[in-house]
């Protein structure tokens, strides 16, 4: 069966509550918005005044994890911080859910992960939003919502334990260690899967959304992240996050901005679009989709 991928250009909070609304999948309990709070001097983050609405709406929880990269989201105070900084306390409560540890919670479809590490408290929330901002990365490719579930969701030590493509859970060595690209990005799909899977066992809900805007070739992770390289596309919803990724990747390549360029040169420079079919390979979703404008 196809996916629905929902789209609108309406960038805006009933931009993102339209798109919501046409999913038909209801958030129940304690809901935890997976959203990144975009490193000290960043500037693509998602922008509390066009989420702030929407996630009050959902009476949602920003849910966040220590960075395994030193700098100034690597602890909880410090992070607490800069999502202080960046007004996501001014709408939500924020919960750094690595702030009391791990939880290990098992995968045996992959080549280069066992098990995935994420943050103690995930295990807090009834449901998930998996509120992504569309854009380039310098590791990855890009980032939407397949790096969002996969890198965004582990602990400090899960995140040093996916760049590491399995070898170390240690945030100093991981960056040491030497890994073909293509095993990386295969380590963020697994990553990805293994979150769906625990969910699905569980019986709790997630669903994804894309904001694809502030399109930079780097990343919100990074403190001296570039300007925009291209228009604005608008946003994306759907319940697979693999049709969701794909269509932001169409998205890109079917534009007319010459800007466009330079974003796809990074993706393609560092295999990202290669998540996607591995992804599909491992049951997270699938890359064919009907795309809905709302």
């Amino acid at each position: 069966m196809t996916a629905k991928v929902y789209f609108t250009k309406e960038i805006t909070p009933e931009g993102l509550q339209k798109v919501f609304d046409a999913l038909k999948v209801e958030l129940p309990g304690k809901v935890g918005v997976k959203v990144s709070t975009g490193e000290k001097g960043a500037k693509g983050y998602l922008k509390a005044d066009l989420i702030g609405p929407f996630v009050k709406g959902l009476k949602g929880t920003i849910v966040e994890c220590n960075t395994a990269y030193p700098g100034a989201r690597n602890n909880e105070s410090d992070h607490m911080k800069v999502a202080e900084e960046h007004s996501f306390t001014s709408f939500a409560e924020v919960d750094i859910m690595d702030a009391e540890g791990e939880i290990k919670i098992p995968f045996e479809k992959g080549k280069h992960l066992k098990y995935d590490l994420l943050g103690s408290h995930f295990d807090n929330y009834d449901s998930f939003l998996n509120l992504a901002h569309g854009k380039g990365h310098m590791m990855g490719g890009f980032g939407a919502n397949l790096k969002n579930q996969s890198i965004g969701f582990a602990s400090r030590n899960g995140k040093a334990y996916i760049h590491s493509c399995g070898k170390t859970k240690s945030p100093k060595m991981c960056w040491v260690l030497k890994n073909e690209q293509i095993d990386f990005i295969e380590s963020m799909a697994e990553a990805a899967t293994a979150v769906a899977d625990y969910l699905k066992e569980k019986g709790k809900p997630i669903v994804y959304i894309t904001v694809m805007n502030a399109l930079s070739t780097s990343c919100d992770c990074d403190a001296e992240q570039d300007d925009p390289v291209m228009e604005d596309l608008g946003i994306v919803a759907s319940v697979d996050p693999v049709a969701n990724d794909q269509a932001f990747i169409d998205m890109v390549w079917a534009s007319k901005d010459p800007g466009a360029e330079a974003l796809k040169e990074r993706i393609d420079s560092r295999l990202g679009r290669e998540i996607l079919p591995y992804a599909e390979k491992l049951g997270l979703g699938k890359r064919e989709y009907e795309l809905v404008e709302v």
